[in-house]
């Protein structure tokens, strides 16, 4: 159990038999009647959001979330496969779980799962990653930095924008938060 006098961006709770983190938090005390916390609170299974207000001192269960470091192998016809790097033991997602952020998987990677109570609730990969461009146009002499930006195709598959002077063969670096072109890779 949690007090809600100890919420913090980021606390995890269990309401309604579903596991919410906390967003936002403002505790207030008002001039009459006793203090509350008023709370903005996401449903990590679903992704929605809502307001909710909890008397001060009021306690609610803590979720109790299990992480896991785990690297992806491979993928088998419609599944991604990740093996615990505890156990060995292997484990098998749909693209839809691991959601739009798949298209920065590569084989070897390590990832953290997050689960509650055997259900995957998440999975985070690393914030950011090397990968190769296979495609974009070919850079032109003259250009800068600061010059613009075109698509470009890593290994994965995934597109992002990048400087006019990179090409074909160049390993970068990509912010998997934002998809944003981070810099060259040595």
């Amino acid at each position: 159990m949690i007090s809600s006098n100890d919420f913090r961006t980021g606390v995890s709770i269990e309401l309604d038999g579903s596991v919410w983190r906390v967003v936002e938090f403002l505790h207030v005390k008002p001039g009459k009647g006793s203090a509350f916390v008023r709370t903005k609170l996401k449903n990590v299974q679903t992704g929605s959001v809502v307001e909710r207000t909890f008397r001060a001192g009021e306690t609610v269960p803590q979720a109790v979330l299990d992480k896991r470091t785990m690297q992806y192998t491979y993928k088998d016809a419609e599944q991604l496969v990740f093996m615990d790097m505890e156990t060995y033991e292997e484990t098998r997602l749909a693209p839809e779980q691991v959601g739009e952020r798949v298209k920065y998987l590569k084989e070897e990677m390590e990832v953290n799962i997050l689960t509650w109570n055997t259900q995957v609730l998440e999975v985070e990969l690393p914030n950011s990653v090397v990968l190769e461009v296979t495609e974009t146009d070919p850079g032109v002499k003259g250009d800068t930095a600061t010059g613009g930006t075109k698509p470009a195709i890593v290994e994965t598959g995934a597109q992002v924008m990048v400087p006019l002077f990179i090409s074909v063969g160049e390993r970068i670096k990509i912010d998997t938060r934002d998809d944003s072109y981070l810099g060259r890779e040595k």
